[in-house]
């Protein structure tokens, strides 16, 4: 008898879930009204809390007072937009989902008719596959278009996509992302995208100039900031063999809640919200710059900072705090070298909140080789050393082959957290 009641109650939760996701679609509307721009849902007042999440913890993104992510594309190669989607909808969040085009960067050639007129056929096939999902906000239709572009029939081809999406599905806007903003690009939009809802924009360092660059663009429009977040590899101090210094992971938290309050609170009026980058883990420059969280899923200080941003209060337990990484005593910024085979020093200071009992982890792999542009996959290097601890401090003894390298640091408190940092260094024979 208890296996029946059982059966029945797994049978319940089967039908509630699906009950959810089958719920009455939802129409989301741009407004101006009250003075601001804002997105309404069913009639509701909708300001975006939210992260890029392609493969991050969604319901931990929800857990933490978001209210909605944005994906690059519908099909992420691990999940299918049905799965993103039906998630997001039993987590209580929306999406803007992403339509791959195909940037110039990557050798598309928007004069080939022929090209065109398939990636559209694959797009169309996209938007009426997952245009009644109750858990779509809108569409964000191609990251980064203008990015090393020169074509500008890219714009034709993105608002062939929008006309169609307001032929298909009047219940959800369109709009497009661009890395940082111009004058040339928004003038390219006004001409020739004419049928998208809004535009977004993504920053990383220079957000805090985010008014100041809209203003140039003569750009005075509605918009979402769809990426925002860590100091760009390309805007930071580099070595003398070109190494990008990264910043701790308490360094990104102060400059997280910074830019939020700088960039896009500020902004009441034309501003819909934003989406953090990103809400998970990927390698680019390095395997902890832009993540939020490690690659083995723990929560960096930048979760914690985003959740008292979208929550108004800290998470019960916190993240370690980090500071004053050192190689041979020497900061990131001095250059480091040493001799191959030399035994090196490494050291960080770290503080956890909750005295929670910290574990440190130091590792060293080579400096990254495999870099791209525009957030394109990276592969990780292999890591050659590893070492754990219960101090902050480690004698590594270092690689025997001459070239770049970087001495990364994890501080761990047990809790699904961990401080991060790194230290670009060069051996030399």
């Amino acid at each position: 008898m208890k296996k029946f009641y059982a059966i029945l109650w797994i049978m319940g939760l089967l039908v509630s879930n699906s009950l959810d996701l089958n719920a009455a679609l939802a129409k989301v509307e741009l407004k101006h009204a009250n003075g601001k721009y804002r997105l309404y849902v069913d009639g509701k007042e909708f300001y975006v809390r939210g992260a890029g999440c392609e493969f991050g913890n969604i319901e931990s993104l929800a857990k933490h007072g978001a209210n909605s992510f944005r994906t690059w594309r519908t099909e992420n190669g691990q999940q299918s937009g049905q799965q993103v989607l039906d998630r997001a909808g039993r987590s209580g969040l929306k999406v803007l989902m992403g339509l791959e085009l195909i940037p110039e960067r990557r050798g598309f050639d928007y004069n080939h008719t022929a090209a065109v007129e398939r990636q559209f056929t694959s797009i169309k096939e996209q938007v009426m596959k997952y245009k009644d999902h109750p858990a779509l906000l809108g569409w964000l239709i191609g990251n980064e278009l203008n990015l090393l572009h020169k074509n500008p029939k890219v714009w034709d081809a993105v608002n062939a996509v929008a006309q169609f999406i307001h032929r298909v599905d009047p219940n959800h806007p369109a709009a497009t992302a661009l890395a940082g903003i111009d004058k040339e690009v928004v003038a390219e939009i006004k001409q020739r995208a004419t049928a998208l809802d809004f535009i977004t924009v993504q920053f990383y360092g220079d957000i805090v100039n985010l008014q100041k660059r809209l203003q140039e663009a003569q750009y005075d429009g509605p918009y979402l900031v769809t990426e925002w977040g860590a100091t760009g590899h390309w805007e930071v101090q580099t070595t003398q063999w070109k190494a990008p210094i990264e910043e701790t992971s308490s360094q990104k938290a102060l400059k997280f809640a910074e830019r939020y309050d700088k960039a896009i609170a500020a902004d009441p009026v034309r501003c819909l919200g934003s989406y953090v980058f990103l809400w998970g883990q990927k390698q680019e420059r390095t395997p902890t710059w832009y993540g939020m969280f490690t690659e083995a899923g723990e929560e960096t200080e930048t979760v914690e900072t985003m959740h008292k941003i979208w929550t108004g209060s800290y998470p019960a337990n916190r993240v370690p705090q980090v500071e004053n990484p050192r190689l041979n005593d020497q900061t990131a910024s001095q250059n480091i070298r040493v001799k191959a085979g030399s035994m090196m020093s490494g050291s960080i200071q770290a503080h956890d909140p909750d005295r929670d009992t910290l574990e440190y982890i130091f590792e060293i792999m080579p400096e990254s080789t495999d870099l791209k542009v525009g957030g394109d996959f990276e592969t990780k290097p292999e890591v050659v050393t590893h070492l754990q601890s219960r101090n902050g401090k480690a004698e590594i003894k270092a690689p025997a082959k001459e070239g770049a390298y970087r001495f990364f640091f994890y501080v761990r408190d047990g809790k699904n957290h961990c401080g991060t940092a790194n230290i670009p260094f060069y051996v030399e024979k």
